[in-house]
């Protein structure tokens, strides 16, 4: 195993008892505290062995989303928008709800996201400190 497994494997372990695997439930928990390469990082451990799987692109639609937000961290306007679109393109394809996610409120944050890029023409950083992303997954 590689040292960045098992520094995501300690890291992951935190998250468990949720019903779900910690990996995914710490995507969530690390987004929320706007750690969003973490939260990237651990959901692409997840996500890698099983990529071509069913969940292949739903996991990857999580992590662009994630890799969007990173993006704006570093005032990456343009690539951050670029993610947003690759992200929505990805979440489109599975059910309003899954994996205990309502992709409905995930797409309107999305359209938000880039709607306040693009309505600033790219000028503008929307991520500051009073308004951050959060997502929730539901019972």
């Amino acid at each position: 195993m590689s040292k960045k497994h098992d520094r995501i494997t300690e890291l992951a372990a935190q998250f468990a008892g949720d019903g779900v695997d910690p990996r995914y439930a710490g995507y969530f928990a690390l987004f929320n505290r706007q750690k969003f390469y973490e939260a990237h990082d651990v959901l692409e451990n997840l996500w890698l062995p099983g990529r071509h799987g069913a969940n292949g692109n739903f996991y990857k639609g999580l992590i662009q989303l994630a890799g969007a937000f990173v993006h704006l961290q570093k005032n990456r306007l343009r690539p951050s928008a670029a993610l947003f679109k690759l992200a929505r393109t990805n979440l489109e394809k599975y059910p309003r709800r899954h994996e205990r996610l309502d992709l409905t409120a995930v797409q309107a944050l999305i359209a938000d996201w880039l709607q306040r890029l693009e309505q600033s023409e790219f000028t503008v950083n929307p991520l500051t400190a009073a308004i951050v992303p959060q997502l929730e997954l539901q019972k």
